[in-house]
């Protein structure tokens, strides 16, 4: 054995099965958004289910406690346990810009960071002035939402990830709002009612994940945002079914223009992904390039400069990132006192692709309200996909040793 060349010796960095995510994460659970919209309509019934009072907290307290926890769950994408279990100083502030502090107790790592919207950050700091002004409560004194207790009990520790989901959450739901309808019509055109048992307290963390890939988070930052171990978890968000993709593409590929403004739509789907490839900030039809998968751009990818280029409106964010930048380039190179010609560059190529995000803006803007917000959704499916299909992780990029 040993003239066997170590490539065949066993070793556990290569010879293991790889981990699966737990099934907690699995995709398809997400609250539309326009259910979220009616459950914020009937915030005020959260916690109304119950008279119980303790240690100097009335019904009303708790009940506040109760839509405040809502709110967050709602607001950060947390598991329901990671925000019952906030401790009362979990937010800070880095350079003036809002930071919660949690622990993802699944993955058994503490102290994580999350950056929070001011109005979230408002929210929490006004229901820990609250918080003080209550009766103080020795058992739960760390934590932002303190343990209600059971009658004649001592009130001790946060409060109960299952205690908040299955008794107060589920009761505001099945019996507290009156009406909850989706968005699809019956016969009649009357709204179908949701279905009310889709609704768990989970569900709006697929909703957080779910609204950063729709508006073209990068999944590397998302996955920081969600704290997934593994990246495949996070790209699922990303997915877009065929026929959704084929059905965005039919939307958005009429809209095509060329770097002058003039219309050059492409007539069907299949021409929009035969004779396109996608490039940072358009479609490019320069058959070389194509033909190397958008890899073989023979001047570097300043799109708005050649005749090949074909932007259409899934591609606005994209755009006005690279305006952004250029200004930023141009702001440098001043800074550097770099060539006139320099400058010069940056300033065409300020121009060219402001012109095709005017015409981007222009063709939106003249569209029926009911047409744009379709467009507008068919550029989100586009975005999506491109993102699932392009982004390759350093980090699962592993090379074995020569050792």
């Amino acid at each position: 054995m040993d003239h066997v060349p170590g490539g065949f010796a066993l070793n556990p960095r290569f010879h293991r099965i790889a981990a699966v995510e737990v099934t907690e994460d699995d995709l398809g659970r997400a609250i539309p958004e326009h259910v979220i919209a009616q459950l914020d309509a009937h915030l005020g019934l959260l916690g109304t289910s119950t008279g119980y009072a303790s240690g100097g907290w009335t019904a009303a307290d708790f009940a506040r406690m109760y839509q405040v926890v809502y709110a967050v769950l709602r607001d950060t994408g947390r598991r329901p346990g990671e925000v019952t279990s906030l401790h009362r100083d979990c937010l800070e502030r880095v350079d003036g810009k809002p930071t919660l502090i949690y622990d993802n107790h699944k993955r058994r790592r503490h102290g994580r960071r999350l950056p929070v919207s001011e109005s979230t950050a408002q929210l929490v700091e006004t229901w820990q002035k609250e918080l003080d002004a209550l009766p103080a409560v020795p058992g739960c004194a760390q934590w932002l939402f303190p343990s209600p207790g059971q009658r004649n009990r001592p009130r001790r520790g946060h409060l109960n990830a299952a205690q908040f989901c299955n008794r107060i959450f589920r009761d505001w739901i099945d019996e507290l709002i009156p009406d909850l309808v989706d968005e699809q019509l019956d016969e009649n055109g009357a709204p179908l009612a949701y279905d009310r048992t889709q609704v768990v307290p989970y569900g709006f963390r697929h909703a957080y994940a779910q609204r950063h890939a729709d508006a073209g988070t990068r999944p590397d930052v998302l996955r920081e945002l969600m704290d997934h171990r593994s990246l495949d978890v996070t790209m699922g968000y990303y997915k877009v079914s065929l026929s959704r993709k084929q059905e965005a593409v039919r939307t958005v590929a009429a809209l095509a223009v060329d770097r002058h403004g003039a219309a050059r739509g492409f007539d069907d789907p299949l021409a929009y992904e035969v004779e396109s490839v996608g490039v940072p900030y358009g479609g490019c039809t320069e058959p070389s390039n194509v033909k190397a998968g958008g890899g073989h751009c023979r001047i570097r990818f300043q799109c708005a400069g050649c005749d090949f280029y074909r932007p259409d409106p899934s591609y606005l964010p994209a755009l006005e990132q690279q305006i952004a930048d250029l200004r930023a380039d141009k702001e440098a190179a001043l800074a550097m006192e770099a060539a006139d010609w320099v400058v010069r560059n940056l300033d065409d190529q300020i121009r060219a692709y402001s012109k095709s995000a005017d015409e981007m803006r222009r063709k939106l803007d003249v569209l029926p309200a009911e047409e744009r917000a379709a467009v507008e959704s068919a550029s989100r499916e586009l975005r999506k996909a491109r993102s699932a299909a392009a982004f390759v992780p350093l980090q699962a990029l592993t090379a074995r040793s020569p050792e």
